[in-house]
Parts: structure tokens; sequence; C-alpha cells
């Protein structure tokens, strides 16, 4: 069985996005807020690879293009936010959330589910802003109906 090209590219995201997460926290460098941006190129990766492989296929229309970017990027952010969940459990739970910087949230003791549904709202955010700017991309390449 093919798995669909949004959830394929979905699952690169969350594997780019672990990976990379993974070697900040084995480098110590987990704490430096700023380097949590650097997520948005896969991000921007995955969206890309989607668009491209619609194109390649033929699929040329706008608004299909547009759902299937978004369907990419909200995979990558749903498989990102249950591996966040996983892993926390594993490194112990509440108490892993907060060792987490303060600077990522807005104060308070979160507990891993309040940290991960921030990262879900922060993550569903850019997204949108992902998918809209790839979109403006490649919108002289699409046509609209």
């Amino acid at each position: 069985m093919k798995l669909p090209k949004e959830l394929l590219n979905g699952c690169l995201i969350f594997i780019g996005i672990g990976l990379y997460f993974l070697l900040m926290n084995a480098l110590g460098y987990a704490d430096l807020f700023y380097l949590r941006l650097v997520n948005v190129f896969f991000v921007f990766y995955g969206v890309n690879r989607t668009i491209s492989m619609n194109l390649a296929e033929g699929k040329k229309t706008f608004i299909a293009n547009a759902i299937s970017a978004m369907m990419t990027s909200l995979a990558g952010v749903f498989l990102s936010i249950i591996g966040l969940v996983i892993y926390s459990y594993m490194q112990g739970g509440d108490s892993y959330v907060k060792s987490l910087p303060k600077t990522f949230l807005f104060g308070g003791n979160p507990s891993v589910n309040t940290y991960s549904i921030c990262l879900l709202f922060e993550g569903i955010a850019s997204s949108v802003i992902v998918t809209m700017l790839l979109m403006l991309y490649w919108n002289n390449r699409l046509t609209t109906d």
C-alpha cells in the first residue's frame, strides 16, 4: 500500500524535526529558544516537496494544492506533537516539562498536556503561514477556478 504524499512528506517533517531536537538536546543547545526556529525549514521542505510532486503529476489547481500543502504541514505538526508527548513521558512527564526553558511559554507550571497544546496551536499557526508563503511562491505555476 502506498502512503499518500501528504502523509509521507508529513512524516519527513516529523523525522527532520525529531532528529534536529534530539541533536540539539545531545549537544546541550536545547535551552536556546532561537534554535527552535530552525524547525520551520523542515516544514518548508516537506510542504514544498508536496507541491512539487503535485505539479509533476499535473495537478495545477490552486485550491487542491493549498489543501494538499496544508494537510502535509498539519500531518507533520500532529506527528511531532505525538512524538513530544511520548518523549516527555519517557523523560519524566510533568517534571521534564518543568525543566524546559520558561521563555517558551507564558509562565506558570505547565503540564505535558498544556505544553503540548501550546505547541499544537503554534504549529497550526506556522502551518498556515508556511502554506500561504509557498502558495504565493508557486502562484504563477498554478491555475485558479
